[in-house]
C-alpha cells in the first residue's frame, strides 16, 4: 500500500486514522497515560465529525502505541470566522516516546485540520509537562499565556497556538484564544 498523507510511515510504526475497531486501546492509553479521560461517545463523536484529524500510531505488530484527536472549533471576532484546531487530547505509550511518534501524529493532525479548512491550531498542555512542550515548541507552536488551575488537580496550562493559514490575521487569533488566559 502506497502511503497517503494520512498514513506516515516511520521506523517500525506507521502513523494512520483512527478506526471504530481501535477505541478500546486508544482508550487504554488515554486512562493508562493520562490524568485526563474521556467517555467512548466523546472518542467516537469526534471521530465521526473530524475523522481526518483522529489519528492513531501502530507498532509494526499491529499493536496501536498512540493518538491523537482534534476537532475544529467555528469563532466569530471582528466581523470574520475563524476556524480553529483544538487538540483534545494526544498520548503515546511510554515505551513507545522519544520515537518520533508524537512529532508524527501532531504533523498529521496538523494536515487533517488544514483539510477542513482550519486558519490555526491549538492546544492546552501543563505548565510541568517539559517534553510535550518541547516538542510543541519544535513544531512551532507558541505560548499565548497560562489558563489558571485548568487541569482538576489544579495545575495550570499553557495555551499554545500555531498559525496554519498564513493570510488569517495572527492577531485576530490570538484575540479569540486570549480570552481564555492570563498572558505571560
Amino acid at each position: 500500500m502506497i502511503p497517503s498523507k494520512f498514513h506516515v510511515m516511520l521506523q517500525g510504526y506507521r502513523i494512520r486514522p483512527f478506526r471504530p475497531e481501535d477505541l478500546e486501546e486508544v482508550e487504554r492509553i488515554n486512562r493508562v497515560f493520562l490524568p485526563e479521560n474521556y467517555p467512548s461517545y466523546f472518542f467516537i463523536e469526534n471521530y465521526r465529525r473530524f475523522p481526518n484529524s483522529f489519528l492513531v500510531a501502530e507498532s509494526d505488530d499491529g499493536k496501536v502505541v498512540g493518538y491523537v484527536m482534534c476537532r475544529v472549533e467555528s469563532y466569530y471576532a471582528r466581523d470574520q470566522t475563524i476556524l480553529l484546531g483544538h487538540v483534545l487530547s494526544i498520548a503515546v505509550s511510554k515505551k513507545h516516546r522519544r520515537k518520533g511518534i508524537g512529532k508524527a501524529l501532531m504533523e498529521g493532525a496538523e494536515r487533517g485540520l488544514k483539510g477542513y479548512g482550519a486558519d490555526a491550531v491549538y492546544l492546552e498542555v501543563r505548565v510541568s509537562n517539559e517534553p510535550a512542550i518541547k516538542l510543541y515548541d519544535d513544531l512551532g507552536y507558541k505560548k499565548l499565556g497560562i489558563i489558571p488551575a485548568y487541569y482538576a488537580d489544579g495545575e495550570d496550562a499553557y495555551l499554545m497556538y500555531k498559525m496554519l493559514d498564513e493570510e488569517m490575521e495572527e492577531a485576530l487569533v490570538e484575540e479569540v484564544l486570549g480570552k481564555r488566559v492570563v498572558r505571560i
